[in-house]
């Protein structure tokens, strides 16, 4: 396979010749409806018989309502699109009261997904019902009536036409920030969730390594090599991408091997439902022995992406350029090894190129011609392949990907074979800037949350209007909503909501609908708790200023920095700005016009402790409730981790001022807050530390792999990439979480070694030691890093009794 063919070759340059001389007039001329029509109707035609789904959806229903009865209380169907109107939709009807099948309800749909979603739709609506992940309180069913006295919908049913053919999801780092230490028993809650919120376009990256890896050994290249090519466990997504190599590997042949037979799992109950899975391909990442394989094969190796010292262990990764005729080779091979693999399980595969990866050169021409050539490698696998792309970077690289730059790579490939995720919809539309992406089909995607931060924040207003406005916009080329956060399992309210999006016309009145998820969510009314929505909606979840939230608070995000009068001469500005800043992706801090840290807080605190005031106040009802101990243990966390990054600021203002004694008052209270949080956190199953690290270790196979996983696992939440004795990743804290465990062992210690140097320095008259304070950090830091000390999985304390405690202790004037 080393050899490459001349006639490859030559054909590879004549489709990008022909690719490029197509002008935006002849992508308009295609028919964009029709594109994705044809699309849709191929795959539509490759789903499971209507057998099959119909079984699957009945699988949902029996995992959500274990109650045997309840399995003959709904008949599920498949039906034709013709009776939808031509569209996806889900039809809820009653079963004729004379039936002796104890049937109640029918719920029909085009696909398994479809009835699924008419499922949810029922009992929410209908029942009252609740679901989300169990990370964030589980379901509330209680409120479903027994089997035998369902209730009844209206006489002519209810019938929900999807507006557009898509509901996306996933982020290609969800992955490594929320998936990564998944059983099939995790992977099939998911699924199910997925299903009843109505996705039918999941990514499915899972397993690609082991692909990988047949693939480059049938190009010459060895385990060892890729050995030094493949990230850690928690680390994969940006080893995927390119964005380094290495970093917490080796991978052991178990995990390749068992993540290949889960994704074959995840894969086969995807097709069930009648969802389509995206598959990855070839964006050029290759490893670094490839070059020394093919000397003359066109490889280049990228700048650093985030490294302390560009150390080559990790940084510095190798691209094969895209017109180069082994990219096609390669490209090729691995579809057609997923191929060999998984069956024909898709047409639509992912790839980002060119994601924090920018080409050598803004000659629209040149990029033009290297969009062709992915398209090609994707075609030469899969001749009905379309190619699925992150719009991410015409936002974060949009110096770059000006006017020019973007046409040519989008109009790099023929008219309804690209389909651009605006991912950032909710905040930072692209598709209104870019003629609705210069005629190609989009999806409206909400991104939301960054590195799995546990922090109250959404856009409510923006999710019920956006995707209507851009559905029925002028020339709109809109063909689907999507989920894009980086990590998941929190704010269930703004999941819920984005995914209704998938089935709404028109937008949604955002207090109404609340004051109904209040009463689902837990089970009944409770007017002080509804009124707490109320304000959460105008505040928490109002984010107007047009930063995205990535959680600063300084107990989680600690500020690495100097913050004596004028530090400048002790450190360069450049350093200071990305201590205070971050150098990692998605950076949103505000300007500062002084060099004093900010935490992001867009609304009035004091509003929110109201907020929970009213939420205590109606605790008593609903106590029981895990949804309702959820919320409340994350809003007593928002209330107090804001009221710390104050005690934070004034400690440091008395540090300025030389004032020992109110540095060790706020010093202490700020330490007082953060053990105080770490006990609440306790009481609740879902902000503990130690599930994560023992689900990492239940993954392995054997007890290095569990060693190597728990390092993976505790690096990832706290200083992610690498370090040197005295400087911190650029990446520290950017998947920091607020977990019992996480506060007392890791944020605590590194808070009390800070203020410790900040009083020391006074009380001998010296300057901060700001060196002297990252090598003991950091040395610290790397000891837990290899830790193995076990924290708890179960819940210990009562949530509520705490947050009141915690709430006259704090809050109460």
């Amino acid at each position: 396979m080393s050899n490459r063919s001349p006639l490859l070759f030559f054909t590879t340059l004549t489709v990008i010749s022909i690719l490029l001389l197509q002008s935006p007039a002849s992508f308009a001329s295609y028919g964009g409806r029709d594109a994705i029509q044809a699309l849709v109707t191929r795959l539509d035609s490759q789903r499971f018989s209507s057998s099959v789904q119909e079984t699957a959806a009945y699988g949902v229903l029996r995992r959500l309502l274990p109650l045997p009865a309840y399995q003959s209380s709904f008949v599920f169907k498949i039906v034709s699109k013709d009776s939808c109107g031509g569209k996806s939709c889900f039809m809820i009807s009653n079963h004729l009261k004379s039936s002796r099948s104890g049937a109640e309800i029918i719920i029909k749909g085009t696909t398994a997904v479809d009835i699924v979603s008419g499922l949810h739709w029922y009992i929410k609506y209908s029942c009252g019902a609740h679901v989300s992940w169990d990370k964030t309180g589980g379901i509330q069913i209680a409120s479903i009536p027994k089997p035998g006295s369902l209730p009844r919908v209206k006489d002519d049913g209810v019938m929900i036409q999807r507006p557009v053919p898509w509901n996306y999801y996933q982020n290609v780092v969800t992955s490594s920030y929320s998936y990564v230490w998944w059983n099939w028993e995790r992977w099939e809650n998911e699924i199910d969730w997925m299903a009843l919120q109505g996705v039918n376009l999941p990514l499915a990256f899972t397993g690609q390594e082991a692909i990988w890896q047949k693939v480059f050994m049938n190009f010459n290249i060895t385990a060892h090599d890729l050995d030094g090519f493949f990230g850690g466990p928690a680390f994969l997504a940006w080893a995927r991408m390119g964005n380094l190599h290495g970093w917490g590997g080796p991978l052991s042949q178990s995990w390749l091997d068992e993540q290949l037979v889960l994704q074959k799992q995840i894969l086969t109950r995807m097709q069930e439902l009648g969802m389509t899975p995206v598959l990855p391909s070839f964006s050029g990442n290759v490893p670094a022995a490839l070059s020394k394989i093919f000397p003359s094969a066109k490889i280049t190796r990228l700048g650093d992406w985030n490294t302390v010292n560009k150390n080559p262990r990790w940084c510095c990764t190798y691209l094969l350029d895209p017109s180069d005729p082994l990219f096609i080779e390669i490209g090729r091979a691995f579809i057609h090894q997923q191929f060999k693999e998984y069956g024909d399980v898709t047409d639509i595969y992912s790839c980002d190129t060119f994601n924090e990866n920018s080409p050598p050169t803004d000659d629209p021409e040149y990029i033009n011609s290297l969009g062709a050539a992915v398209y090609q490698a994707m075609s030469a696998g899969d001749k009905y392949a379309v190619w699925l792309m992150q719009g991410w970077l015409f936002y974060s690289d949009s110096a770059f990907w000006k006017q020019p730059q973007m046409k040519a790579l989008l109009h790099s490939v023929p008219f309804g074979k690209m389909i651009v995720l605006d991912l950032f919809a909710e905040a930072k539309p692209i598709w209104e800037s870019s003629s609705q992406f210069y005629d190609t089909p989009y999806v409206w995607c909400m991104l939301h949350n960054f590195g799995g931060n546990i922090e109250m924040y959404g856009i409510l207003d923006s999710i019920v209007s956006g995707p209507v406005d851009a559905r029925v916009s002028k020339n709109s080329t809109m063909v689907g909503v999507g989920l894009c956060m980086e990590g998941i399992e929190q704010n269930p309210v703004v999941y819920e909501l984005m995914s209704e999006m998938a089935f709404r016309k028109e937008k949604v009145k955002v207090l109404e609908w609340l004051k109904t998820y209040a009463r689902r969510r837990y089970g009944k009314a409770v007017p002080e708790i509804e009124a707490a929505w109320n304000i959460l909606y105008h505040t928490v979840y109002n984010c107007t200023d047009g930063i995205a939230d990535h959680n600063t608070d300084f107990i989680v995000k600690f500020p690495d920095w100097d913050p004596s009068v004028n530090p400048r001469h002790i450190i360069s500005k450049q350093d200071e700005l990305h201590t205070l800043f971050g150098g990692g992706r998605y950076l949103f801090q505000q300007q500062r016009s002084s060099d004093f840290p900010e935490a992001h807080l867009w609304y009035s605190n004091h509003d929110t402790v109201k907020a929970l005031q009213l939420f205590l106040e109606g605790g008593d009802i609903v106590n029981g409730s895990l949804t309702y101990r959820y919320d409340l243990v994350d809003l007593t966390r928002q209330v107090l981790s804001k009221i710390s990054n104050e005690e934070y600021t004034n400690a440091i203002l008395a540090f300025r001022k030389k004032d020992i004694s109110a540095l060790k008052h706020h010093s202490r209270r700020f330490l007082g807050l953060i053990k105080d949080i770490d006990v609440l956190l306790a009481s609740d199953d879902n902000f503990l530390l130690g599930t994560w690290l023992e689900t990492s270790k239940a993954l392995a196979s054997n007890p290095i792999d569990s060693k190597l996983n728990e390092w993976n696992a505790r690096t990832q939440v706290t200083m992610w990439y690498d370090t040197t004795a005295a400087l911190q990743s650029k990446l520290h804290d950017y998947a920091n979480k607020f977990w019992s465990g996480l506060l007392e062992d890791y944020y605590l210690p590194r808070a009390s070694t800070f203020f410790g140097h900040l009083i020391n320095s006074l009380e001998k008259n010296e300057q901060f030691k700001m060196v002297d304070w990252r090598v003991e950090w950091i040395a610290l830091s790397n000891k837990w890093q290899a830790g193995s000390k076990f924290y708890p999985v179960k819940a210990r304390g009562d949530a509520l009794s705490i947050a009141r405690g915690l709430y006259e202790k704090y809050l109460r004037n």
